[in-house]
């Protein structure tokens, strides 16, 4: 057992339930304020106030919108499953608190007389169980589409899956790397790995280890497939509003609906949260704060200061991406997935592997330059992917012409048609009629 489980396995159980009551409230509040932070910034971003009339600052509105949802009528439509309808957004809820559990956000700290880490529970498989926890997740957006028997539901909680399998590949591929060069699966041993500093041609440097620079191609995926992952701008396809309404929660409202909205800014704070862990250290200060005074900053109570500094980045991230970045379309974003983030993941594995096992001892600054490689062959690969998508679209057949039957609706034609010109499809009797309409002279 390590350290951080071996305090875990001695903190009594009213410890252990504060600490739940703390991660749940927290992120209740933590939510509110998201909402407010993501609406002042892109306030800021389109050149707007943003929120600035209820309560300082404008921090009311988003409390307001979270009371107006609990208060609202909540009615569920007729001929829908009510057992999934009423299970489905809970599923989804659940798994967004659940994820947690295994985040550690601090270290070791002394609460009420008790030394302890600021973390509910330190499994050896951690990372897995937030993986397996995130797929759990899914089962609520799937069947809510299912349970409402309406079609915008159903197209939506479709598009969903596809969408979150596609990401949850690429996502797993990219945190492999981060097993192979910590030798662990345990969240803590990840964050107590990046610690280290790094060793560059014998001398050592003050920089601490992070596999943000050590691993930068698995980083790179890490960061698209939280997109993915939490359906937000520019891969928001599940919810689109063009087309799907609002997707597998277009007939939700009220409670219900307050916990996808719950979930999804959980979420996006939770995929930040595991960015941190495996990516940038973790509750660990940053250079130069992990040398000052003697490591002072880099203990005890700072710990979740730094993890929270650090996890609010990422969602500003999250923010200046939704304000500055179209949606994709749904084909580029599927061929993203599948045909460069999942293939160049697998070739970084391998690289990996290679290096490990022909140079295990050697300094990991070496395997940084290797992941700057082929972080660039993988950015190179990208442009070229949407290069020739574009060239594929410039290059495609003529349109072909298509004749509407008389007396149709008058549409305009789809991508790759074109109507022909108005005599000559137009029967003779009609045209007549459209040159003397009816009560013309």
């Amino acid at each position: 057992m390590t350290d951080a489980q071996t305090l875990l396995a001695n903190d009594p159980w009213w410890l252990m339930l504060i600490k739940v009551v703390v991660i749940f409230v927290f992120l209740l509040t933590w939510t509110i304020f998201n909402v407010w932070f993501e609406r002042k910034w892109l306030g800021k971003m389109q050149d707007r106030r943003g929120p600035n009339m209820n309560g300082p600052f404008g921090l009311g509105q988003a409390l307001a919108d979270g009371l107006k949802l609990l208060f609202k009528e909540d009615f569920r439509p007729a001929k829908t499953d009510r057992i999934i309808f009423n299970l489905a957004p809970w599923l989804t809820a659940a798994a967004a608190f659940t994820m947690w559990t295994v985040i550690p956000i601090g270290g070791e700290v002394s609460m009420f007389g008790h030394q302890t880490v600021l973390q509910v529970s330190d499994l050896p498989v951690g990372t897995l169980f937030i993986l397996a926890i995130s797929s759990i997740g899914i089962y609520g957006i799937v069947l809510a589409g299912w349970a409402s028997n309406g079609t915008y539901s159903l197209l939506g909680s479709m598009r969903a899956t596809a969408q979150l399998i596609s990401y949850e590949v690429a996502m797993g591929l990219s945190v492999v790397a981060v097993f192979m060069v910590s030798g662990s699966m345990s969240t803590s041993d990840i964050v107590n790995a990046q610690s280290q500093l790094i060793t560059l041609f014998g001398q050592e440097i003050s920089l601490p280890g992070w596999y943000a620079l050590l691993l930068i191609p698995s980083f790179v995926t890490y960061v698209i497939s939280m997109f993915g992952e939490t359906n937000r701008t520019p891969f928001d396809l599940a919810e689109c509003e063009s087309e799907l309404v609002s997707g597998h929660i277009t007939d939700f409202s009220g409670f219900r609906y307050a916990l996808y909205f719950l979930a999804e800014y959980i979420n996006m704070g939770t995929v930040s949260a595991v960015a941190t862990t495996l990516f940038l250290g973790g509750y660990r200060a940053p250079y130069p704060f992990n040398t000052m005074f003697d490591g002072y900053l880099d203990q005890g109570w700072f710990g979740p200061l730094w993890f929270l500094l650090k996890v609010q980045g990422l969602i500003f991230f999250f923010v200046w991406v939704r304000a500055s970045v179209p949606r994709f379309r749904y084909d580029q974003f599927m061929v993203l997935g599948w045909k460069v983030l999942i293939p160049a993941n697998m070739v970084w594995i391998m690289v990996v592997a290679v290096f490990r096992s022909w140079n295990a001892h050697s300094s990991p600054a070496l395997l940084g330059v290797a992941g700057a490689v082929t972080a660039s062959a993988l950015a190179i690969l990208i442009f070229s992917s949407i290069q020739r998508t574009r060239l594929e679209r410039s290059k495609s057949a003529a349109p072909r012409l298509v004749a509407p039957s008389p007396g149709s609706y008058p549409v305009p034609p789809r991508p790759g048609e074109q109507l022909p010109e108005l005599a000559g499809w137009m029967p003779a009797a009609i045209a007549v009629e459209a040159s003397h309409p009816a009560g013309g002279k």
